[in-house]
């Protein structure tokens, strides 16, 4: 690959228009791209159209006109440079699997989407790597960070990375969504860039849940400190640098995500911590709240390779054994005394 940014004709499509993928969208047609977007539902489409504005997932926020939104998939991708996926990440297969009958073999694809896949305990490029087989894994990267969607749209200074097992692809990643609001470092590891994305959702459930209790700043600090702990044992497992699990894709999100009321993960853990039930909690929410799921594939995915995840356990236990928060924490805090360090890269 050899490709230079021209912002005339790179041909960029956006596949995903939730609060994500719309603020990012809006980033780079404010840099001069024009580009579409996919968006799932027919009315979110018209409002952009008619109002410029997407009420549902980012409201209050005006969208440039060079943003083409679109009903079909195949037009938004087809022919592209470069095509953004950021859909949740329970729908990344299915839209990857459709992409690839209209998707031309040299596009760029980036991933924006953060989780682990369920079933197969996979991440989001090694999901479009299987189903969009023809694509080099050279061409798919990721973009990673602490960046709430409604602070990126504001032009808020946010700092990200982009990662590929390519340098030339990530720094080609890197030149498309660079700007003066919008800094993008780029890195080679886009396991570890991906678990940190992943697991700092789970640890802002607990981080939610521990203020939903008010239980003070302490124990925050802990789950968080722990947390990365946990984020390490399970990244390197899986062959992901540590340095990675210390810089923005894994302790720069997991500090935003664990302390931000713009969380979704965190202020859903803060209402069970309140009281509330998931299902009340789910039911009442539009957008989806990763963690949820991503709780599941973490807990399943730490037993299959013999990991201890404490934290992760618990909110495991409060989501879908019915444990209470109350119960956890007296778990957590009696379990047997150790070397603080004692297995943090490795089982």
């Amino acid at each position: 690959m050899s490709k230079k940014v021209d912002i005339a004709n790179t041909r960029i499509g956006v596949v995903g228009a939730g609060s994500w993928g719309t603020a990012l969208a809006k980033l780079l047609a404010d840099k001069g791209f024009v580009l579409d977007l996919w968006v799932f539902e027919q009315d979110v489409k018209e409002q952009i159209e008619t109002d410029r504005e997407n009420k549902i997932f980012l409201p209050h926020i005006k969208l440039p006109d060079n943003i083409i939104p679109s009903n079909d998939l195949e037009s938004v991708v087809t022919e592209k440079d470069l095509v953004l996926v950021v859909v949740p990440s329970h729908f990344t297969r299915d839209v990857a699997g459709q992409m690839k009958n209209f998707i031309s073999p040299e596009t760029i694809i980036v991933t924006a989407s953060k989780g682990i896949e369920n079933k197969t305990h996979l991440t989001m490029t090694q999901i479009i790597e299987e189903k969009i087989d023809f694509i080099p894994k050279e061409n798919i990267a990721v973009l990673s960070g602490p960046s709430f969607a409604k602070e990126v749209a504001n032009r808020v200074p946010t700092v990200v990375a982009a990662a590929s097992i390519s340098r030339e692809v990530a720094e080609y990643v890197q030149e498309i969504f660079s700007c003066p609001t919008f800094r993008v470092y780029v890195n080679d590891d886009p396991i570890g860039t991906q678990i940190g994305g992943a697991m700092k959702n789970v640890v802002a459930i607990a981080a939610g849940i521990c203020d939903g209790m008010k239980m003070g700043l302490n124990p925050r600090a802990a789950l968080i400190t722990r947390g990365l702990t946990e984020m390490n044992r399970l990244g390197t497992k899986l062959g992901a640098d540590p340095l990675t699990l210390s810089g923005l894709a894994g302790v720069g999100d997991l500090l935003l995500t664990c302390t931000g009321e713009l969380s979704r993960n965190y202020t859903l853990g803060k209402q069970i911590g309140q009281g509330k039930h998931l299902e009340e909690i789910i039911s009442e929410m539009r957008m989806v709240a990763e963690g949820v799921k991503t709780t599941r594939s973490v807990y399943n995915l730490s037993k299959k390779l013999g990991i201890d995840l404490p934290i992760c356990n618990e909110v495991y236990a409060i989501l879908f054994e019915g444990l209470s928060v109350e119960e956890t924490v007296k778990r957590l805090m009696n379990r047997s005394l150790k070397h603080e360090l004692h297995g943090v890269l490795d089982s």
